[in-house]
C-alpha cells in the first residue's frame, strides 16, 4: 500500500524527510497528501527538497477539508513549554496548537502519529517537583487515550545515533493498534565527534575579539570554552579576561573574579534584609570583608574604575515585591532603594560576538535560533562561525539538501527549530514495521 502523511507544522520537512527515509528502507511508497507550514522562509526551503502545494495555518484548515491519511507528523509549537520562553504552556496560543494534532486525528482516525517537542513539555505545570510529569503532558496523553491510541514516549537524545549534538527532545508516537516500545529504537554502535562534520580551510572569523581571544589563548586552549560575564569555572572566559571593555590589571582581573562568586552568597541577603537571589549587588564595606588585597582607598578607585568601563555596576538591590498584573498579584523583582547602593557584575553571554568555542573532539550544545550565530569552532590556527553545511549534519540532513535563496539569519531560525532527521527515522521504521492495513482497517472500523 500507499502510507499517505500529513507534515503539520512542518518546518523545512524535517519530520517528513525521516518518515520517507524509512519507508524507502522497507521498500514500502509514501505520499504526503497536506502540508501545513506558515512561516516563509521554512516554506522556501520546504518547497526546494519536498514535492507538494502546502497550506497555510492549520487553524484555517476545515475539517471537510482533511484528506483520508494514515499517518501524522507534528513538530508543534515548543515555545510555550520551553525553559527559553515563558513557559505558559496552553495560556500561551502557541501551546493551543496541539489541539489542532487532537482535531486531526479525531476527524479522520488515522493509524498513527509522531510528536516531537522539547524536553520542557514533559515537567511542564507540576502539581509537585516530585510528579514525573506535569499536568500539560498529562492533558495531552489523556487526549490521545481518549481517542482510542495506545500512546508511547520517550527523551531522546541524537547522540545515541550518530549526531554530535547534545538535543534531548521529547517523543510521542502511537498507533490504533499497539504500544510501541521505544526502547528498541536502533540506536549506533558509534559516536561521531564534531570533528567528523566540520568542514575544513573555510573563513576565519577576523575581527578585534577573535584577535584579542588567540593573543592570549592558543587555539586548543580554546576547545569548549564558554565566553560570558558569569560562573562558568575553569571552562569560562570573562570579558576582564581580554580587557574587552578596557584594560583591567591583574589585581582588578582577581576582584572580579571574587565578587562574581561572593555575591549569591546568602549571608548577604539575610544581612541587607533582602529575599535572597542569585547576584547581589554589595557595598564598598562588604566587599572589604573579604578583599583586602589592596586598601579600602585603592579598593574605592578600582571598583570606580570598573565602574567607568562598565565591567561592574553601582546600583539598588533588588527584592521580591507584590504587584497586582491584570487583576493577578505576581511576585517581581524590584530595585529597593530603601537599600544601599552596591556594586554588581555586568552578566550577560549573548553581549559578545562569540559566547562559545566548540571542541571538536566532543558534541555541539543544543542548536537553539537564539545563539546559534554565536557560537565558533576551530579551523586550523583560526576560529570561525559554523557553516550551513555543518548546521544542516549537525541535525542529519543530507549534504544535497536545498536552502537558496535564504539569508544565513533566516537559515539559522529554521535550523534551530527543526528537528534530528536520523532519530525520526529509526521511530518511523518501528512503526512502519508494526503496520497491518488488515488489523488497522479492522480497529478503524471499530471506532
Amino acid at each position: 500500500m500507499t502510507i499517505k502523511i500529513v507534515d503539520l507544522f512542518a518546518g523545512i520537512g524535517g519530520i517528513r524527510l525521516g518518515f520517507e527515509q524509512a519507508c524507502k528502507e522497507l521498500g514500502k511508497k509514501v505520499k504526503c497528501v497536506l502540508t501545513s507550514e506558515i512561516k516563509t522562509h521554512a516554506i522556501t526551503v520546504y518547497q526546494q527538497n519536498h514535492k507538494g502545494d502546502i497550506n497555510g495555518d492549520v487553524t484555517k484548515i476545515k475539517n471537510e477539508d482533511i484528506p483520508d491519511f494514515d499517518i501524522l507528523l507534528a513538530g508543534f509549537p515548543c515555545q510555550a513549554f520551553s525553559s527559553a520562553g515563558k513557559r505558559e504552556g496552553f495560556l500561551d496560543t502557541r501551546g493551543t496548537m496541539f489541539f489542532e494534532v487532537e482535531r486531526f486525528l479525531k476527524e479522520k482516525r488515522p493509524y498513527g502519529f509522531i510528536l516531537e517537542n522539547v524536553p520542557g513539555l514533559v515537567t511542564h505545570d507540576r502539581k509537585d517537583r516530585k510528579d514525573k510529569i506535569g499536568r500539560t503532558f498529562t492533558t495531552m496523553l489523556n487526549s490521545l487515550n481518549k481517542l482510542g491510541y495506545k500512546v508511547s514516549w520517550k527523551l531522546i537524545n541524537p547522540t545515541d545515533f550518530n549526531i554530535p549534538q547534545e538535543r534531548i527532545r521529547i517523543y510521542i508516537i502511537g498507533t490504533l493498534t499497539n504500544i510501541i516500545n521505544l526502547n528498541e529504537l536502533n540506536k549506533s554502535n558509534t559516536k561521531q565527534k564534531l570533528l567528523d562534520i566540520l568542514e575544513k580551510d573555510k573563513d576565519k572569523l577576523d575581527i578585534d575579539f577573535t584577535r584579542k581571544l588567540l593573543e592570549k589563548y592558543q587555539i586548543n586552549e580554546l576547545y569548549g570554552k564558554s565566553i560570558k560575564d558569569k560562573r562558568g569555572g575553569p571552562n569560562n572566559i570573562h570579558s576582564w579576561e581580554l580587557s574587552i571593555k578596557g584594560n583591567v590589571s591583574e589585581i582588578g582581573i582577581k576582584l572580579l573574579n571574587t565578587l562574581l562568586k561572593e555575591r549569591r552568597k546568602k549571608q548577604w541577603a539575610i544581612q541587607k534584609n533582602i529575599i535572597w537571589m542569585d547576584g547581589m549587588p554589595l557595598t564598598l564595606d562588604e566587599i572589604y570583608t573579604f578583599f583586602k588585597d589592596i586598601s579600602k582607598k585603592d579598593l574605592q578607585n578600582l571598583l570606580n574604575k570598573l565602574v567607568t568601563q562598565g565591567y561592574i555596576v553601582f546600583e539598588h538591590p533588588k527584592n521580591l515585591f507584590e504587584k497586582e498584573i491584570n487583576g493577578k498579584i505576581k511576585k517581581l523583582r524590584i530595585r529597593d532603594e530603601t537599600k544601599p547602593k552596591g556594586y554588581n557584575i555586568v552578566t550577560g553571554k549573548l553581549s559578545f560576538p562569540i559566547s562559545k568555542i566548540l571542541d571538536p573532539n566532543g558534541t555541539a550544545p543544543t542548536i537553539v535560533a537564539t545563539d546559534v550565530e554565536k557560537l565558533a569552532v576551530p579551523d586550523g590556527k583560526y576560529i570561525r562561525r559554523l557553516t550551513n553545511l555543518e548546521l544542516l549534519r549537525l541535525f542529519g540532513y543530507p549534504d544535497n539538501f536545498k536552502i537558496n535563496n535564504i539569508s544565513k539569519r533566516k537559515f539559522l531560525d529554521l535550523m534551530g527549530n527543526t528537528v534530528v532527521v536520523p532519530v525520526i527515522k529509526e521511530i518511523s521504521l518501528l512503526i512502519l514495521k508494526s503496520m497491518s492495513r488488515q488489523n488497522y482497517m479492522l480497529k478503524k472500523s471499530k471506532i
